[in-house]
């Protein structure tokens, strides 16, 4: 991949009224007008640069808009105020009653509730697959199938979706392949690959500072105006456009986004090695022992490396809580959900962001209780993490007796 998405990104200046750096926020719900024919021309969604309603969008939304259209090289971008924001206006936007979607097998637990309970309040079925098994994929596909969704790299598995192949597929039937990428926001361009419509979970990697909730769908410019139609638009009647502030708030941070990405995948490469050198159960893009490994290697941006995430199985749920519990003890992150953020933050998916699924389906997932999600971060001195975390292992005789100490 040479998309250069950093770059672009960088590229994008504003000028505001008064001269300011940064663009100046809206501060506002309502947009006046100076003819009532202007008003219901925006009203129809015949008029360009015309603001209506804060519901509808504001400049706030526009600018951040903007900036993650460049990000995954889209036409346009809506934002939304949660991941989950978004991905239900897609779903709901995509798909009718009586309607089928093929999905990976592991996604984030609340977009596996959507789609498996939720969604059947509308008869719309959703099979979940392996979605590195492509015949499987095709297979699963049936005459109803609305889309095809899957996590670039899935949570809390890390299983990589071969997202060009998938792509070719969803067009050879004839329907849109649907990306989640918060996983992996410039490791991977999934519009450049082939999807069709790529989310994210602005509250993570990309605001990076765990202090706001918020979501973005990057489409085409027709899809992303069918999501804030008055009449039929998804985004627009379940209300859950982006506020203003944060908005703003958020394109600031994204300019710092190309510097952090590349920190926390440094960071979560040298600890996965270390950890796999040391004899533990560690899984992460950039081992070759990854089943994805090759995969990921064909489709990553290399300069921003395979990505933030790792998990360590350490065997049993009271293994892991004592170990999470004993690592922040040590200052060495915080034992909490969501990722992106300066400070290491770790859980356990099985009874935290994954609690969702059932026992049962997480046993035939591989989903071990013993497993820990790892969000690394940006750590200055990042053998000194090892050997604090290794020492905790120790104390709690989680490392295998055969490491040693390099």
């Amino acid at each position: 991949m040479d998309y250069k998405a950093s770059e672009n990104i960088q590229d994008l200046q504003y000028f505001g009224e008064f001269g300011g750096v940064n663009p100046s926020i809206s501060d506002s719900s309502t947009y006046t007008f100076l003819s009532a024919k202007t008003m219901f021309d925006t009203f129809e969604g015949n008029t360009e640069g015309c603001y209506l309603y804060s519901r509808h969008s504001s400049p706030s939304n526009l600018y951040l808009g903007e900036a993650l259209a460049q990000l995954e090289g889209t036409e346009s971008a809506n934002v939304y105020a949660s991941g989950m924001g978004a991905i239900s206006s897609v779903i709901m936007q995509l798909c009718n009653a009586n309607k089928h979607i093929v999905c990976s097998r592991t996604i984030y637990g609340g977009t596996y509730a959507f789609l498996k309970n939720f969604l059947k309040k509308f008869n719309i079925s959703t099979s979940f697959i392996d979605i590195t098994d492509l015949e499987i994929v095709e297979q699963s596909i049936t005459p109803k199938t609305k889309m095809i969704y899957c996590e670039a790299v899935s949570n809390p598995l890390l299983e990589v979706a071969d997202i060009q192949s998938l792509s070719r597929l969803a067009k050879k039937h004839g329907i849109p392949l649907v990306v989640d990428n918060t996983f992996s926001p410039l490791n991977i361009n999934a519009a450049k690959l082939g999807a069709e419509i790529v989310i994210h979970s602005l509250t993570k990697f990309i605001n990076g500072s765990s202090d706001c909730v918020a979501g973005a769908v990057c489409a085409s410019t027709d899809f992303c105006l069918s999501l804030k139609d008055v009449n039929d638009g998804a985004g627009m009647l379940l209300g859950s456009t982006l506020d203003s502030l944060r908005a703003a708030s958020i394109l600031k941070n994204m300019r710092t986004l190309h510097v952090r990405i590349k920190k926390h995948s440094e960071n979560a490469h040298y600890l996965a090695a270390a950890f796999e050198k040391d004899g533990l159960k560690a899984v992460y893009p950039g081992l070759e022992s990854h089943p994805g490994h090759e995969t990921m290697k064909n489709q990553m941006n290399a300069e921003y490396g395979f990505g933030g995430l790792m998990t360590l199985d350490v065997g049993s749920l009271e293994n892991a809580n004592a170990l999470m519990e004993l690592m922040q003890k040590e200052k060495l992150g915080y034992l909490a959900v969501s990722l992106g953020f300066y400070k290491t933050l770790f859980s356990a998916p099985g009874t935290s962001t994954s609690s969702e699924i059932p026992l049962e389906e997480q046993e035939e997932l591989g989903l071990s209780q013993g497993l820990i999600r790892f969000s690394i971060g940006l750590d200055n001195d990042i053998h000194k993490t090892y050997l604090t975390m290794r020492s905790c292992m120790e104390e709690l005789e989680i490392l295998p007796k055969k490491a040693v100490l390099v």
